[in-house]
């Protein structure tokens, strides 16, 4: 349908024990509900994703710059999506390398396309990872969502897949509807212009 937006829900963390595929599968659950997306979820830890990188840019090698085959996936699910969700942790008070990685590999994939965050940690609930994450994402020339959503101490917060919060559903509809109107306005501007980076 033309008024859905096709969506990339990234899990962040690939340590071992990790929380992210739970949360990960409640957000996606709550984008199908939203009713606005197509919902793909990309789990980093399923991806060939290394700490050293090409000598060029990915913003000017293009389509030629060379990424492992293992990779494909994620650059293809990146290239489609018309908005984003990154689930992270948070750890030592930023976000995982595994995410940073994925991040670094490519360039006009974040490209005047929205992101939003769904952070969990301790006390911050990860959110000192998210405040990372949109400085990064600002210089990718990405449109970072104000309203996200955070989860502090996690570990006591949830119970069968699901936040305790009664709140947490309500915050999640705020985060996907301000992420489709942005959506909709960047496609629309990119179709109409490409972008000037």
């Amino acid at each position: 349908m033309e008024n859905r937006h096709k969506l990339l829900i990234i899990v962040g963390s690939v340590r071992d024990g990790r929380f992210g595929p739970v949360v990960s599968s409640w957000v996606a659950e709550q984008a199908g509900l939203h009713g606005g997306f197509d919902v793909r979820v990309v789990d980093l830890a399923e991806i060939d994703i290394p700490l050293a990188l090409p000598a060029a840019s990915p913003k000017f090698a293009g389509e030629d710059y060379p990424r492992p085959a293992g990779m494909a996936a994620l650059t293809e699910a990146l290239t489609e999506a018309d908005a984003f969700i990154v689930v992270t942790p948070e750890y030592n008070h930023s976000y995982p390398a595994s995410l940073k990685a994925a991040i670094d590999w490519h360039f006009t994939q974040w490209t005047a396309k929205p992101v939003a965050f769904v952070s969990y940690g301790g006390l911050a609930g990860g959110r000192h990872a998210v405040l990372h994450l949109e400085n990064v994402l600002t210089e990718l020339h990405a449109v970072t969502i104000r309203d996200g959503l955070a989860f502090p101490n996690y570990f006591t917060a949830w119970e069968d897949g699901r936040p305790l919060d009664p709140e947490a559903p309500g915050y999640a509809k705020t985060l996907l509807d301000q992420l489709a109107w942005w959506a909709k306005a960047l496609r629309s501007a990119r179709e109409a212009e490409p972008y000037p980076a």
